[in-house]
Parts: structure tokens; C-alpha cells; sequence
């Protein structure tokens, strides 16, 4: 084992690296530097807040996500890439894309003038939602494409200023070295910096600022906003600047020599460019007077006989950046009605003095005190300048069920946690949030699919695309067409789909509660048990207290139920995928098959045979047995015109790529499995029968190719569907055996 290396030669190697990450960032430097940086790079240096936070959306790329009811742009910056997906935002790519737009017009505007206000249930992703942003503009500033400047006044010692801390001489020309930015400490007698963190342009005078900003290689229509165009400083920097300026005769250039430009960082622990504000009762901001403390005693004489001001509270904190309350609407109205003016001129009132703000205000509430809002006269005057976003409850099983997996891989430590575990919990929740249809709202044709669908159907129709096995074709494809429709639909109604229904908070208390059992493993079973336990305290839940309605919606209890066979379902089809004679791929291929003889048909063209290399006419009889299976109605040409048309709908949203055929027709592929299952049920529940008494130790009353065929099976469910043996042992004491034996005989 070598020697460790002596201390001196750690910290040798730690101040050198720090000290070139240092220089590398940029920390510190003189006013002219920073000048020569925005004439490098004015895009970056002339941003606004809101164009700071957009162009951190814009940083971490975007991609389309598409779902039934069709596609829509994601940002990166909510799969939290910086810490590996940790704390991520699941789907509510809509309110994404709203929060983003909504920053990109007050860009256009020049100004953050309204108020984006996330409004939706408890529980909802509200705070997920801003604080994947905030997390986000913490490391964007830490990148150089990210970086933020602000300024402070440098005061050197009588022994450095050689006129009196800086003061006296006549003018002359400005030498970038004469800067007293680089100084170390102790050649400081006093730096003074401020709170508002302005802008380092704002030293430039408004006239010589706007010839300035004119000659900058700026990219067509950039948007400069109002802060920059016509900010001034904070009264504490001028009260300095005025002071600095008379003392030297109006000598400008010597007046920056006293100015330190230094990186600033996003921070939320520190109050930095981000701040939460909670449910308070007072204004978000303060001063006090610094004249006389005793740590500015160092200052020269001009500036002690100055009443500089400090200013303080959140939103001081957050200028530069965001600012996000809380629950806002849980304040008395009277704490906030300050915001109207705050937002609507950028500005701030307090006694001594306005502040000039560069600042994004943001904010959450719960619906319920939205819709009382709302009712006050005094909504009216808010109206304008608030941007309502609504961030619903997830509809969507798969976003849900990433959440819960989530959690529960924490709260089961190194427990097992079985298959589906999430997945019934998180079935369970999206079925409580499912509407009936307003099916009067649709043609006759279409309105008799969606008078059917249940709330499992209503589901699957929004996670995966897929229709009710017992639709018609023709009508599965006019409610494939109008799923945005039907996603869309109760888009202005107060109680919209996804508004009310079980919360994950309420659901992670579950999946706590079945995590917290004695067992040493972790079952979708229990979780039902949880679930069941839960429905008991309707007192504690509004959404229980809901009445069902017509199809089996907002019955609560009897969507467990619903739940429950879902999950045997599934867990039925992993047994006889174990045990089946058939591989999975099997399907894909004689279905890839039929779609490619479907094609040379239609375009009334000869197959190649891969057998023997020959052009031939398509198999017509391989069709027809294809299509038997899938109990296709109505003429063979329109069925395989309809196929084609699919698969040219889905290419135009996939420029390039290769059709997917497992995903545009996962309804099709999926019929042909279970037709396939029932051509060979017997064999299939003989082998599920091996698989059981294999499973209870008693695989040596088997024949030895019985034996070899169960393990097989086992070694399948283990190792492509993440059971164990301690599932097994949970599902058995469940007589979740008898149930897929008796089926698999029965059906």
C-alpha cells in the first residue's frame, strides 16, 4: 500500500486548483475587463432575468415526447441532469411549456410585468415544478455560459491610494492597472457592496449607455429589456458614485478605479437571486441605514457624511433572479396588494428610496383558494397581471407509477420490492382522477365508444394509445383521433379531469405504510391492503366523499377491485410468457411479416422470397390466417389501406426514423399474443401447473423435461421480470396460483 501524501502537499494541490477554478470563472475583475467581456459576448451580458431563465430552460435542450392525444416539447432542465435525475419532474411537459412562453413574452414585453402563478391541487408538482427550476439556474450560474456579474466599491489603504484612500490628484488618463479591483485585503481599508446586486452597466450614465448599447454586435432583434435600457443604480451606489465623482473632479475613469465587477451565483441557501417566500404578514422588503456602523468607520469622510441605506428581505434577496411565494394566496390580500405596482413598474417603494428591480415573480397556490380568489371584487385588478398556469394531478399511469418507484426504492431500503408494486398504486390513483366523458359534446358515432369506456379503459387510452379489445375498428380509429379531444375536454370547466382525485402525497403515505410491514420484502399486494385501509376514512378525504357516477367512475372502493385484476392480468401474462411455447419476438416477426406483404399489396408489387432470393406475389393466404386472428370485419383492401395510412401518419410525426411497429400497432400485436395463448391454452396450463409445484419445492415429483421447463420458467420471471423467491412465496399465500391455473383451464 503506497504512503499517503503529507498534508502541505494536499493543501498545495487543493489552493492550486481552487486558485485556477478560480481565475478560470472569472471571479473578480475591473470594470474595464468586464467591459471588454460584454463587448466579447453582449448576448449573455445584457440578459434580463426573464431572459435568464429562459435561456437556463433553453440550456438543457428540449426533445418531443409523444403521447395518444400527440406531441409536445420537453425540457431538460426537469430531468435535473446535474444530479442524475434526482428529484426530476414526472410528464406536466404542458406546464413547462406555459411557464416558458410565459417568460419568453416578457422578454418581447422588456420586462417581468405579470405574476406566473401555478394554481392546482395539493399535491400536484407545484413546488416539484419550481424547484427543479431553481436547482437548475443554481448550476446553470455556475457554467460560463451561466455567469452573472455584479459590482462592489474597492477602498485602498492610505499607503495603496497615495492621495488619501483613493481620493485627490489631478485628472488623467485611466490605466487599466491603476484599478483597485485586484487588491488583496489587507491593502483594503473598505469594500462596500450591495444587496440588489445591480447591474454593472448601470455605472455608465443613461445617454452614454444607449450610444454604447448601439455599437454592441448584437444578434438581430435582440430584446434589451427595461433594465437595462433605463435602470439606474440603487441609492446606495449612487450616494457612493456621486461622492467618488465629486471628490475627483468629475474624473470618471478614476471613479472606476474603486469598482470590483464579481461573479455572483444562483442560490436558494443563501438567499441569492432565488427566494421562497412562505405565508407571511408583512411586505418582502426593508432598509437600514449603515452610516454608522462601525465597520464602514474606514470610509473616507466624503461617504461617512452620506446616509447610505441597506437594503434587505426577499425580495432584495431574489433581485437578479426569481422570487417565489409560497401558497401565495393564503396571505391576507392586503400583504400582496403592493404587488400590483411592484410588477406592473419593475419598482419598489420604500421610505427612503424606489428600487429599481430586474426580477421574475413567481408563485403557487391551491385551487380551492384560487375559485375564492376569485369571488373578491378586488380579482379584477389582479387579473391582469397574473399568469394562471394550471399544474393538474398526473393522468398519465406511466408518469405516475415512475414517481412511486421511486419512492419506494427509498423507503424499502435493501428490501426486495416486488413487480407492479408502483404500478397498482399508481393505477389505483390516475382511476380515481378519470371523468366520465361528456359524451354530448362528440358525434353520434364516436359518443356511443366513449359512453363505454371505463375508467381503466380511459387510462390506457391516455398512457399507451390503446383502445378497448371489443371496439370495432372503424370505431377504435375515430377515438384514437379525437383522444386530444377527450384529453382536452374539461380543459375550462372548474372541476377539470385531474383536479380531483387521490394526491401522491396521500399515496406516498401508502406506499410508506406497506414499506414500513414486517415482511422482508415489499408486495403490490399489500399495497392493495393500504390502499383498502385508506378508503375507510372518508372524513379525512374529500375526493372520497365523492358520489359514483354512471360506468364505474369515482367508485373508490371498487376501483381496488379493478386494480386487483389488472394486476393479475399482468402477472398472468408474464406466467405464460415464462412457460409459453412461443417467444414473444415470435409475434413481432410474423406481424412484420404481414405489414411488409400488406404494403407490396397495396402498391400492387412482388415480395422478395429471403428464401430463395425470387420476386413472388404477396401471400394472400398468410394474410387472410393473420387477419382471422385478428378478427378484422369488412373488406381486406380498406383494413390494409387503413394499416398503411397509420404507418404514414406516424412517419410524417418521425421524419427520418425507421416505423416502430410494436408502437403503432401495440393494440394489433397484442391480440395476436392472446390468440396465439389460446391456440396452446392446454399446453400453457400444464406448464403453469409445473411452474407452481417447482415453486413449492416439489419439482422432483415432475419428469425430468417438466423439470428443466419449470426452472426455465423461474429463471425467466427472475431475470426478465424482476420476481423472487420471496414473491413467489407472497403470491402463493395469496392463492395467486389457483387464480392463473383456473383461468388459463376456463377461458
Amino acid at each position: 500500500m503506497a504512503d499517503a501524501p503529507p498534508v502541505q502537499t494536499i493543501l498545495a494541490q487543493l489552493s492550486q486548483s481552487i486558485r485556477q477554478e478560480f481565475g478560470r470563472q472569472r471571479r473578480v475583475m475591473s470594470f474595464a475587463e468586464y467591459l471588454e467581456l460584454v463587448m466579447t459576448e453582449p448576448a449573455r451580458q445584457l440578459r434580463s432575468a426573464a431572459q435568464y431563465l429562459a435561456d437556463c430552460f433553453d440550456h438543457y435542450g428540449t426533445q418531443l415526447v409523444r403521447y395518444p392525444h400527440g406531441e409536445i416539447r420537453r425540457f431538460g432542465l426537469f430531468d435535473c441532469p446535474w444530479s442524475g435525475g434526482e428529484d426530476q419532474l414526472f410528464g406536466q411537459e404542458q406546464v413547462q411549456n406555459e411557464v416558458y412562453d410565459s417568460l419568453r413574452a416578457m422578454v418581447r414585453e422588456g420586462r417581468a410585468n405579470k405574476v406566473i402563478l401555478l394554481h392546482g391541487p395539493n399535491g400536484s408538482a407545484k413546488s416539484t415544478f419550481l424547484r427543479c427550476l431553481g436547482r437548475g439556474a443554481e448550476h446553470y450560474s455556475t457554467l460560463p455560459e451561466g455567469a452573472l456579474f455584479r459590482f462592489s466599491w474597492i477602498f485602498p489603504s492610505q499607503k495603496t491610494g497615495k492621495g488619501g484612500i483613493g481620493f485627490g490628484g489631478a485628472p488623467g488618463t485611466f490605466d487599466l492597472g491603476a484599478s483597485y479591483a485586484g487588491l488583496p485585503d489587507d491593502a483594503i481599508d473598505a469594500r462596500l457592496g450591495d444587496a440588489l446586486r445591480d447591474h454593472p452597466l448601470l455605472l455608465i450614465p443613461l445617454e452614454e449607455r444607449g450610444q454604447l448599447l448601439a455599437t454592441l454586435p448584437l444578434p438581430p432583434s435582440y430584446p434589451l429589456s427595461d433594465y437595462i435600457r433605463h435602470g439606474t443604480l440603487s441609492a446606495k451606489n449612487r450616494a457612493v458614485y456621486d461622492a467618488l465623482l465629486a471628490s475627483y473632479h468629475g474624473d470618471y475613469e478614476k471613479v472606476l478605479r474603486h469598482v470590483r465587477v464579481e461573479r455572483f451565483y444562483v442560490s436558494q441557501r443563501y438567499r441569492t437571486a432565488w427566494v421562497t417566500v412562505e405565508p407571511q404578514l408583512s411586505v418582502d422588503a426593508s432598509e437600514r441605514q449603515v452610516t454608522a456602523d462601525r465597520s464602514l468607520a474606514a470610509l473616507p469622510p466624503s461617504l461617512q457624511s452620506v446616509a447610505l441605506f441597506e437594503y434587505g428581505g426577499e425580495i432584495v434577496g431574489a433581485n437578479r433572479g426569481f422570487i417565489e411565494y409560497d401558497d401565495l394566496l393564503k396571505r391576507p390580500l392586503e400583504h400582496y396588494k403592493y404587488l400590483l405596482t411592484t410588477v406592473e413598474r419593475g419598482e419598489l417603494s420604500l421610505p427612503s428610496a424606489q428600487l429599481f428591480l430586474d426580477l421574475v415573480f413567481v408563485g403557487s397556490c391551491n385551487d380551492i383558494h384560487l375559485s375564492a380568489f376569485r369571488e373578491m371584487p378586488d380579482f379584477q385588478s389582479f387579473k391582469g397581471r397574473f399568469e394562471l398556469v394550471r399544474v393538474p394531478y398526473i393522468l398519465d399511469v406511466r408518469h405516475e407509477e415512475l414517481l412511486y418507484q421511486a419512492r419506494l426504492t427509498e423507503a424499502a431500503g435493501a428490501r426486495h420490492v416486488a413487480p407492479h408494486t408502483a404500478y397498482v398504486a399508481a393505477l389505483w390513483a390516475v382511476l380515481t382522477r378519470m371523468r366520465k366523458p361528456q359524451v354530448e359534446r362528440y358525434p353520434s358515432g364516436l359518443a356511443d365508444a366513449l359512453s363505454k369506456l371505463t375508467p381503466l379503459d380511459k387510462a390506457l387510452l391516455y398512457s399507451e394509445g390503446q383502445v378497448p379489445a371489443e371496439l370495432a375498428p372503424d370505431k377504435a380509429r375515430l377515438l384514437l383521433a379525437h383522444v386530444k379531444d377527450l384529453w382536452h375536454e374539461s380543459d375550462g370547466l372548474p372541476v377539470y379531469e385531474g383536479r380531483v382525485g387521490a394526491s401522491p402525497r396521500e399515496m406516498q403515505a401508502v406506499l410508506l405504510a406497506a414499506a414500513g410491514g414486517r415482511t422482508s420484502y415489499v408486495s403490490p399486494l399489500v399495497v392493495l391492503d393500504e390502499i383498502t385501509e385508506l378508503t375507510r376514512h372518508s372524513a379525512l378525504y374529500d375526493f372520497l366523499r365523492q358520489d359514483p357516477q354512471p360506468g364505474g367512475y369515482l367508485d373508490h372502493k371498487k376501483l381496488i377491485e379493478v386494480v386487483r385484476q389488472r394486476l393479475f392480468d399482468r402477472i398472468d401474462d408474464e406466467v405464460r410468457m415464462a412457460v409459453g411455447l412461443v417467444e414473444e419476438s415470435e409475434y413481432a416477426r410474423v406481424f412484420e411479416r404481414y405489414i411488409t406483404h400488406v404494403m407490396h399489396t397495396v402498391r400492387k408489387e412482388k415480395v422478395r422470397n429471403a428464401a430463395t432470393g425470387r420476386m413472388d406475389e404477396p401471400d394472400v393466404a398468410m394474410m387472410m390466417e393473420v387477419e382471422k386472428t385478428l378478427e378484422v370485419t369488412g373488406r381486406p383492401d380498406e383494413f390494409r389501406g387503413s394499416l398503411i395510412s397509420k404507418i404514414g401518419a406516424w412517419s410524417i410525426d418521425h421524419k427520418g426514423q425507421k416505423p416502430v411497429l410494436g408502437e403503432i400497432f401495440s393494440d394489433l400485436l397484442r391480440k395476436l399474443r392472446d390468440a396465439t395463448f389460446a391456440r396452446h391454452k392446454k399446453e400453457i396450463a400444464r406448464g403453469v401447473k409445473d411452474l407452481m409445484i417447482a415453486l413449492a419445492g416439489e419439482s422432483l415429483s415432475l419428469s425430468p423435461e417438466a423439470q428443466q421447463q419449470a426452472h426455465k420458467a423461474i429463471a425467466t420471471l427472475i431475470e426478465h421480470h424482476g420476481y423472487s423467491p420471496v414473491s413467489y412465496t407472497h403470491l402463493r399465500a395469496h392463492e395467486t396460483d389457483s387464480y392463473l391455473v383456473c383461468r388459463l383451464l376456463l377461458e
